[in-house]
């Protein structure tokens, strides 16, 4: 039987998901790659996964979209990993970058650019290198390990986690565990094992893990500003972003 393929981000936040793949009986089954997350998405999209940590704005794109975890990439508040930079106020900008490597936080950035701010800056598409253009009125949107290490070099940061809650007052799904088809329930149990072993096992994690980001706080990222565990609330949550992000884009469309 050949190994069912599993794509996981190659972020700080994911780390506890690969330490419970990788410590788990489940790791001779399938064949484990590490992507940014809008990598992972085309590779979804493609078939050429079968399950993937993606950009939870890539659901409604696949022809099969099966959630197969109770856990995922989540904040209710502050996230730390997905701002806002510039040199100048936000009211000040007139364009901003967003950063190509996830799908949801480019829609989360414009949703609330347009709904939340009430602003219509110059929306640009990037490229490797757009950090550079922060200047001026230019800002950009920094995701995952590029906002942890940068967003302390910029006057002014708005951090999405804490501005959607702001928003809307409901918690944040970023990132879920989907497969692109049906796949065993017993993979299933043993996938969601593996993912429940990694976060229970996040105190191993923090101390390995901060040695490779010595200017990152590790412990109060992982624990305080994401959240690991979809609830029903998270849910709730990932299906009304979902809904407000279709919603903002036929009003933009329109």
């Amino acid at each position: 039987m050949s190994r069912i393929k599993v794509a996981a981000v190659s972020y700080l936040n994911t780390k506890p998901f690969v330490y419970g793949l990788e410590h788990s009986p489940l790791l001779s089954q399938i064949e484990l790659s590490v992507n940014p997350p809008s990598v992972i998405a085309g590779q979804l999209l493609r078939d050429e996964v079968d399950v993937g940590l993606v950009p939870v704005r890539v659901i409604p794109s696949l022809k099969e979209a099966h959630i197969i975890s109770d856990f995922g990439i989540t904040c209710d508040g502050e996230v730390g990993s997905v701002v806002i930079c510039s040199a100048v106020p936000i009211e000040s900008v007139e364009k901003l970058y967003l950063d190509y490597q996830s799908r949801t936080s480019a829609a989360l950035a414009q949703l609330l650019i347009h709904d939340y701010w009430k602003l219509h800056p110059d929306i640009v598409q990037s490229a490797p290198g757009f950090e550079e253009q922060i200047k001026g009125t230019t800002a950009a949107l920094l995701i995952g390990d590029r906002a942890l290490h940068l967003k302390s070099k910029f006057e002014f940061c708005y951090d999405l986690g804490e501005v959607w809650k702001q928003h809307t007052g409901r918690p944040l799904v970023f990132a879920c565990w989907v497969a692109n088809k049906q796949l065993p329930s017993a993979f299933v149990g043993q996938f969601n094992e593996a993912m429940r072993e990694g976060v229970k096992n996040l105190p191993s994690v923090i101390l390995e893990q901060q040695q490779a980001y010595p200017d990152v706080d590790v412990r109060d990222y992982l624990t305080n500003r994401i959240s690991f565990v979809m609830d029903e609330a998270k849910r709730d949550a990932l299906k009304f972003f979902l809904e407000s992000v279709s919603r903002s884009e036929l009003m933009t469309a329109g």
